[in-house]
């Protein structure tokens, strides 16, 4: 009989006496948010809507979740890659957006899930990614926990597995020095969203 996947385990109770990869972003590194312009893009966010959010939102979260990508295509695929099929983003929704690079002031280290063996070394397998947000959810509450103390998690994006996402737990604003690119639809921005756009064939309507 074939062994099909199914849904991804419940963290284990070994967890905490693995050794997970820790990855380190240095001072002066710069991630990237693609997040509403009325917002503030540094933004931890306990909605419970989120594949790594704390579990525990609807009754009161003990930890929020920033979520940015290692360039501007994960941001992009992540935010504008819901749609399936035949992909096509508008323009409306691309100028309530913008881009913002996140100069950090201090040292990260992130629980390394996407680099080989990353997720073995956690007891893990890619569903992590692509599977349920309850379960990545319980997982996240139990890595922010890990004996490592990771300041976030390290993975790969679920709509381009070749992109590196990070989920950082909260923690000061001050950790980021946030410079705007403005929004994708800007003229400086036009080569980069055209290649964005070409990529991964999504259509501007």
């Amino acid at each position: 009989m074939i062994d099909l996947p199914g849904e991804h385990p419940l963290p284990h109770p070994e967890l905490p006496t693995q050794t997970p990869l820790i990855f380190t972003i240095k001072v002066g590194e710069v991630l990237y948010r693609h997040h509403q312009t009325v917002n503030d893009p540094i933004h931890f966010g306990t909605s419970g809507l989120n594949r790594f959010d704390d579990p525990d939102c609807a009754t009161g979260a003990t930890f929020g979740v920033l979520y940015a990508g290692e360039d501007p295509h994960c941001c992009f695929i992540e935010s504008c890659g819901s749609t399936t099929g035949v992909p096509a983003v508008s323009g409306a929704y691309l100028d309530a957006r913008s881009i913002a690079k996140l100069e950090l002031t201090e040292e990260l280290r992130f629980i390394d899930l996407a680099s080989s063996g990353g997720l073995t070394h956690v007891g893990a397998d890619g569903r992590l990614f692509t599977g349920s947000y309850k379960v990545a959810q319980r997982w996240s509450a139990a890595l922010r926990l890990h004996p490592a103390k990771p300041d976030g998690l390290r993975y790969r994006s679920r709509h381009d597995p070749t992109r590196i996402a990070y989920a950082i737990f909260t923690r000061p604003h001050s950790t980021f020095n946030v410079s705007s690119m403005g929004s994708l639809t800007a003229y400086a921005n036009r080569g980069l969203l055209n290649e964005l756009l070409r990529d991964y064939n999504v259509d501007l309507i």
